[in-house]
């Protein structure tokens, strides 16, 4: 397996299909992926460049360049980055609480994106940052990060899959009576120019399940794993039923600052198909220091 290129074999129940087709429909490249790579010619049939009407014989062989020369208007900055796991499409790091993923017009530079342009650039890769999650700026965790365009297109349409697993541990306020649930409850952003979400039936369809994995004195450690990927979510249902994180002032209203600095929330398990090979891939990582110096607080 070249790590540049997917290679793709022509079975016999495939012979006689355009390639266009078979790129799309048998190995679910997007149109977009597909016309972009064709125009740079970086799409071979038995070592031959073809077009796109190419009809396909059995065992030809179909070689998909991946990688393509990108820029992006983002200034590399030297930032401790914690990789989780790493291969030629995808990147998986563990975000520190107080960074934003991507500059802004608040935050231009000393973001993850700035951190990771320079990583990239100090490797040789010649790669630009491709989201595939994001976490809020005071969220750590794991965070997924495409190489290339293929494994983004691939990432972000299996998100939306029941193998594609987000899983967070928070520190709330109070004990749940209900150990575990599903909360199902519409979020909807109201227009009052803020960024704060509300459960309110105009909203879009928000799914958390949750299980309490540790009851203390002054609140509960949760598991919650998202069904969906609103804006807030677990931050506002969590919220709604009252059971605010600790530290979150946009939604918790109450000063928790002698408890900890900023929302107890942390993305710690990822589980998902790797998006050349299909296997799963199943990732964690531990509380951060504020987190275990939180629950030793609010134990007694």
């Amino acid at each position: 397996m070249e790590k540049n290129k997917l290679i793709f074999r022509v079975k016999g129940n495939e012979e006689g299909m355009k390639l266009r087709a078979y790129l799309k429909d048998v190995q679910k490249l997007s149109s977009r992926l597909i016309k972009g790579a064709a125009l740079d010619g970086r799409i071979s049939v038995n070592n031959n460049r073809v077009k796109l009407n190419y009809i396909i014989k059995l065992d030809d062989e179909i070689a998909f360049d991946v990688e393509k020369k990108e820029s992006q208007n983002i200034e590399p900055e030297k930032i401790d980055i914690d990789v989780v796991y790493e291969d030629s499409d995808l990147i998986v790091v563990n975000k520190q609480p107080g960074i934003v993923v991507h500059p802004t017009k608040s935050y231009p530079n000393g973001t993850l994106a700035n951190g990771l342009l320079y990583y990239f650039k100090e490797k040789g890769e010649q790669c630009i940052v491709r989201l595939v999650s994001r976490l809020d700026m005071d969220t750590s965790g794991l965070i997924i990060i495409a190489k290339n365009q293929f494994a983004h297109m691939s990432l972000a349409r299996d998100m939306h899959k029941e193998d594609f697993e987000k899983s967070y541990l928070a520190v709330v306020h109070g004990n749940l009576k209900e150990k575990e649930g599903i909360i199902n409850l519409p979020i909807y952003r109201t227009d009052d120019g803020s960024i704060r979400r509300v459960v309110d039936e105009r909203g879009q369809e928000s799914i958390t399940c949750y299980s309490v994995q540790e009851s203390f004195n002054k609140g509960d450690l949760i598991k919650l794993t998202l069904k969906t990927g609103r804006t807030h979510q677990i931050r506002v249902h969590m919220t709604h039923i009252g059971h605010p994180l600790y530290g979150d002032t946009l939604y918790g209203q109450i000063e928790d600052k002698e408890y900890i600095e900023r929302q107890a929330l942390h993305a710690y398990r990822l589980v998902f198909p790797h998006p050349r090979t299909r296997e799963m891939l199943e990732l964690e990582i531990g509380l951060p220091k504020d987190l275990q110096e939180l629950i030793e607080k609010i134990k007694n």
